[in-house]
């Protein structure tokens, strides 16, 4: 088997899982799969899933750690700060709603975080 045909697992670490999960249910709207001692388990569509394990006194690292492709980022920008999502303004980067266009205009991106502080992302391009 190749590994480009199995679906992915990503890991998402938290200091406080029952404090995380909501956020990633109800505020990015992920089906829960399943919740056991280990993880919290989202389904993050075409068999990809994402574990959300917790980690004794986990610190964020300042990288993006998931990502998500939208065809429209800031209908998705909007729909996420409607459930109360603040985005990360860089300055110098990103404009004032902390979207960054990259030069030709043809990319653009957003970083947020979620409970924890780890960092997330939409992409359009």
């Amino acid at each position: 088997m190749a590994l480009k045909d199995a679906g992915a697992v990503t890991f998402i670490l938290t200091a406080d899982r029952a404090a995380a999960k909501p956020f990633y249910e109800t505020v990015l709207g992920l089906r829960l799969l399943s919740d056991d001692a280990f993880a919290a388990v989202f389904d993050l569509g075409g068999g990809a899933v994402l574990r959300l394990t917790d980690i004794e006194g986990h610190t964020p690292g300042p990288h993006t750690v998931l990502g998500w492709n939208v065809p429209d980022i800031e209908a998705a920008m909007a729909s996420l700060a409607a459930r109360g999502v603040k985005f990360i303004e860089y300055p110098g980067m990103t404009d004032a709603k902390g979207l960054w266009v990259s030069p030709g205009g043809k990319a653009k991106v957003c970083w947020f975080n979620d409970p924890d502080g780890n960092n997330l992302s939409l992409t359009a391009s």
